[in-house]
């Protein structure tokens, strides 16, 4: 891998004030020690690790891909990244614009290519949606490379109100209590999935994204669709956060100090086995 890694900066667009730079360097300072802290809290990476990223050209994975650089610079273990993409052959997608980007940065990188774009078509009846199908063919596509090239490590771009509303997908929609963890290991225990940016907001994810001014690439497959319950579940938690200020996160730290004896459920903790102490 070369080790020209970019520098990360933050530049004011034309026009913009020294308030609004120094605005950006805040945001950038903050995801920065948001991503070191998730990475050390849940000891994400160590000595060695190849680590997959996983690139879709959205505002999230650009990030993560800076933040992942910045840490590699300054890690005091070294780890090696390989930035993967899986063209799905969606019509128009830009297939040059990650390729062209990642070399620019001197980064190391794979581009995928698999037709699950039709079979997605294909597969899903009129009227329903494509992620569940869509995520599974990706998720399967990821994992096999990660078994051929030595990868410890799958890093996705998933951040806090990722991670928010897929508790609330479940809870609505599934009937369970369950969430993305900022680290996974995989239903067959081969793979090790991190989530570096699960304490950042997507608004500052957002944010940063446009200073950076990356190539974004659109999603038209899923993206397209406008009966996505994922949706529905933001604009639910977007309406929270206006009527109350910070709720998200308070909900996120909710998921950090789960209680299992205030829960239900049986499996998790012994009920049957609660008796009164004896008291002397």
């Amino acid at each position: 891998m070369s080790t020209a890694l970019p520098v990360l900066h933050l530049e004011a667009a034309p026009g913009d004030s020294a308030n609004a730079s120094s605005e950006g360097k805040r945001i950038e300072t903050r995801l920065r020690h948001l991503v070191g802290k998730a990475v050390v809290d849940y000891r994400m990476i160590e000595s060695g690790d190849r680590i997959m990223v996983c690139m879709s050209g959205g505002k999230d994975s650009y990030s993560m891909l800076d933040f992942l650089l910045a840490l590699q610079r300054r890690a005091p273990v070294p780890f090696e990244l390989v930035a993967v993409n899986l063209d799905q052959k969606q019509p128009g997608f830009p297939g040059h614009v990650l390729p062209e980007y990642l070399a620019s940065l001197g980064v190391a990188y794979d581009i995928l290519e698999q037709d699950t774009y039709s079979v997605v078509v294909g597969a899903v009846a009129e009227g329903k949606t494509y992620c569940g199908l869509c995520s599974r063919l990706r998720r399967g596509a990821l994992y096999r490379y990660a078994s051929e090239h030595g990868i410890t490590k799958i890093a996705l771009g998933h951040h806090r109100e990722d991670i928010v509303e897929t508790f609330f997908l479940n809870l609505f929609h599934a009937g369970k209590v369950k969430a993305m963890p900022p680290k996974l290991l995989s239903d067959d225990g081969r793979h090790v999935v991190i989530r570096p940016m699960a304490y950042c907001a997507e608004s500052d994810i957002a944010d940063y994204a446009r200073m950076r001014e990356f190539p974004i690439i659109p999603c038209d497959l899923c993206g397209s669709q406008d009966n996505l319950e994922r949706a529905r579940i933001k604009s639910m938690l977007r309406a929270w956060e206006e009527a109350t200020p910070g709720r998200i996160e308070q909900i996120f730290r909710g998921l950090q100090r789960v209680r299992p004896s205030h829960l239900a459920d049986r499996q998790l903790f012994d009920f049957e086995g609660l008796s009164p102490r004896v008291v002397e």
